[in-house]
């Protein structure tokens, strides 16, 4: 078949002089910097067009397909965000009912807002001694199915961001019992269909839609995903409709290439690549499992914490054994060894592997680990000490987000609003979970949580207010009407 992404790179050769879109004319001379313009194309005679495939971005899609197994699959190149956004618009009719993970992405909620959906959650089951959340369980589904005889979708994050992974097998069968379909959020989770080292996908486990972030863990460029659509529950028209609603009417031809180029790679060489990530996987991660006071995270299938099977790709590393915070392990990673992680908690830091990883990178992080935790066996470290750890919220939900956020509010103090309805969304960023949703109540543990974590540095988002001093909640009388 024709790649889209080598018919790109010859038609950067030919003399065509583009008298249309984009204003760079495809003139490297004409932009202050080293972009790849001369690719960077509209929708031209023989490039197709994303919102009407037809030619060689339909089979681009259904060579995504082919690879995926999957009934049909389309890119999404605003990410997952889009996908997740059209998943649930085309899953829920307008002021629906959706059941949920508390511990989904904000775009589900976003969803939500938008659609003026009612939102009904299932709290993740935790585990406090790794101070990760764990999964969500199939009994836990079945619950709230029986007591929300209306709801018209479930949605759960599987893997989460730490790489823990739900039933989603059992989940699936519960969901389907009750004759609506499942959503899995599956960002993290595109390179589980290559290879045996890690969990098995959605895709084969039953699930309806399954959404990939191809960028997160597969070599293709940031903000290229793909939506899976495996069975017929949900309506494909409705599918595609929302899709063209939540992309650019102008989508990048760079980004669309990235996706097709990432497909043919993993086509073409994807046993060599994933055959020598998993070897320098289990190589640095036996290793790691040595070390005693930086330790690596390992998580076992544990059915009480809902824990059914774990990505091996994420590489967790605890600071709870040591003098260190997560933050100080990922500042001295940065800083000292010029490792840069992808995500810091009070108590481990988060390093995401891909197949695009080296050897030499994997080395690279090894030594700087061992080294640290040398320093660290060199201290006197009081173990009977319990570090602080913010204690999960259980938060209640009064109203409609979208009631919330579109209700008459005000601005005071964070230290005041306990009691309060909640008119905005604060997260922590990554991995994008809100700690608050707009229209549940502000408890004294989420104020005493979002002082702990601006006191030890952490990049929260969502609230208006940027110095996390004041939050908005619903007026007096908005209140009265909850």
């Amino acid at each position: 078949m024709e790649r889209l992404y080598k018919k790109l790179e010859e038609y950067a050769k030919t003399d065509y002089y583009p008298f249309h879109m984009p204003g760079h004319k495809r003139n490297p001379l004409s932009v202050a910097g080293d972009f790849p313009v001369e690719r960077d194309i509209t929708e031209i005679h023989g490039f197709d067009n994303l919102h009407h495939p037809e030619g060689i971005i339909r089979e681009a899609e259904e060579a995504a397909a082919s690879l995926y197994g999957t009934k049909e699959s389309f890119y999404s190149v605003n990410g997952s965000t889009a996908a997740i956004l059209s998943a649930v618009s085309a899953s829920v009719k307008k002021e629906g009912h959706i059941l949920i993970a508390r511990n989904c992405h904000k775009a589900v909620y976003h969803a939500a807002y938008l659609r003026g959906l009612k939102v009904s959650c299932i709290y993740p089951r935790e585990d406090s001694e790794l101070g990760i959340n764990g999964g969500v369980s199939p009994e836990d589904v079945e619950n709230c199915l029986n007591s929300g005889k209306d709801i018209e979708a479930v949605l759960i994050t599987s893997p989460t961001y730490d790489g823990v992974v739900s039933d989603v097998k059992g989940i699936a069968e519960t969901v389907h019992r009750f004759g609506i379909p499942l959503i899995v959020d599956e960002a993290h989770g595109a390179h589980f269909s290559f290879s045996g080292y890690f969990p098995e996908s959605a895709l084969d486990l039953g699930a309806d839609i399954v959404i990939h972030s191809v960028h997160k863990t597969l070599p293709s460029m940031t903000q290229t995903a793909l939506l899976h659509r495996c069975t017929d529950r949900v309506d494909r028209d409705l599918l595609v409709r929302f899709m063209g609603i939540y992309q650019s009417s102008s989508p990048s031809y760079i980004l669309m290439a990235g996706i097709d180029a990432c497909m043919d790679m993993i086509l073409k060489n994807g046993d060599r690549m994933f055959r020598e990530y998993a070897e320098n996987l289990d190589r640095v991660r036996k290793s790691l499992s040595g070390c005693g006071c930086i330790r690596l995270i390992m998580p076992e299938k544990n059915r009480e914490k809902g824990i059914f099977d774990y990505d091996r790709s994420k590489i967790l590393l605890s600071t709870v054994h040591s003098s260190l915070n997560g933050r100080q392990l990922h500042r001295i990673l940065r800083e000292e060894f010029h490792l840069e992680m992808e995500m810091e908690t009070e108590n481990y830091v988060l390093a995401l592997t891909s197949p695009g990883d080296t050897k030499e990178g994997f080395e690279r992080l090894l030594k700087a680990v061992e080294e640290i935790d040398r320093r660290e066996s060199l201290k006197e470290i009081k173990t009977e000490q319990k570090k602080n750890t913010a204690a999960c919220c259980r938060m209640e939900s009064f109203m409609k987000i979208s009631e919330a956020m579109d209700a008459p509010q005000v601005r005071i103090p964070l230290e005041e609003s306990v009691g309060r309805i909640s008119a905005e969304f604060a997260y922590l960023y990554p991995p994008g979970i809100p700690l608050i949703v707009p229209g549940e109540e502000i408890t004294g543990l989420f104020v005493q949580n979002m002082r702990r974590y601006v006191e030890e540095g952490f990049d929260l988002q969502g609230l208006s207010d940027m110095s996390d001093r004041t939050i908005c909640v619903l007026s007096d009388h908005a209140a009265d009407m909850k």
